[in-house]
């Protein structure tokens, strides 16, 4: 089976640290050499002084599948980079934080690599990505009421599932930009850290009642017939945030965004060009308002 597969050409692809990366036909399937990112250009960026956009991503790199094996994941490169290109051509900043301060994991198998822009901006932010900044140290020092941030980014990936679920110092941070109306920001796997903010009552859960736009679970089911993944997810992250009170409005991988309240989401990597211009414009209106 294993050789029928490899001739097939969906056997995922074996890594130097004993995990899968996807097959090459999910590689070309499900990736592309350049995005469909506008350009990004804004016609009145903000300028007002320094505004922060706090990305979180995860530090770890394999997801041990349900049969065993090791899926090589991170944060998806377009889900992360494409959104940040515009929060950048809006005006605003980003700072990278890790829960440790570990470097921040990419899937560099997914990485555009005719796209100038997106290659650009790696390149610029390679030191950033190595060496992030601790939530840890974030949700003890720098959580406060003049705090110069506009929003918290949870960029898409798999990793998003890997250290940020059941993170303490991610529910905090979820907790304090709610409570002081900064936006939230989750794309593709990304809601899947959301659910950090859970203190176990569904009905007091703050996203409880939300609307949101995410990886469906039946689209992850799926991606092992083609050798995306080596074995199938050892848990589904929205059939848990539907237990919350959450509702997940589109049901396939495609380009669907939604507002709802202060939580901006989008569905994959096909949304994250809209995702980025949606967020970006959003975080725009309300500082003009001020």
């Amino acid at each position: 089976m294993n050789i029928l597969k490899k001739i097939l050409g969906i056997a995922p692809q074996p890594t130097d640290d004993g995990a899968y990366r996807p097959s090459p036909i999910a590689l070309r399937l499900a990736t592309s050499s350049r995005t469909d990112f506008d350009g990004g250009e804004y016609s009145n960026p903000y300028t007002a002084g320094k505004l922060k956009v706090l990305m979180v991503c995860t530090e770890e790199r394999n997801m041990i599948m349900a049969n065993g094996t090791k899926f090589s994941t991170g944060n998806h490169p377009v889900e992360m980079g494409l959104p940040m290109l515009h929060f950048i051509n809006a005006g605003f900043d980003i700072e990278i934080v890790t829960p440790t301060g570990g470097s921040a994991k990419i899937e560099m198998w997914a990485m555009p690599e005719k796209d100038d822009a997106v290659l650009k901006l790696y390149r610029d932010y390679a030191d950033a990505f190595e060496n992030p900044g601790s939530l840890t140290d974030f949700a003890a020092n720098s959580m406060t009421d003049d705090a110069p941030y506009i929003a918290v980014f949870l960029p898409g990936g798999h990793g998003a599932m890997l250290g940020l679920p059941d993170n303490p110092d991610l529910g905090k941070l979820l907790h304090w930009a709610h409570n002081r109306d900064l936006f939230t920001l989750a794309i593709c796997h990304g809601p899947a850290a959301l659910l950090a903010a859970n203190k176990g009552e569904p009905s007091a859960y703050i996203y409880h009642g939300y609307k949101i736009a995410a990886f469906p679970d039946a689209v992850d089911r799926q991606t092992p017939l083609i050798g995306y993944m080596p074995g199938h997810m050892p848990w589904q992250f929205g059939e848990k945030l539907n237990e919350l009170g959450v509702t997940i409005i589109n049901s396939k991988a495609d380009n669907s965004c939604h507002l709802d309240r202060r939580l901006i989401s989008g569905a994959s990597p096909k949304a994250a060009n809209n995702f980025g211009r949606l967020a970006a414009s959003t975080l725009l209106d309300v500082v003009r308002s001020r």
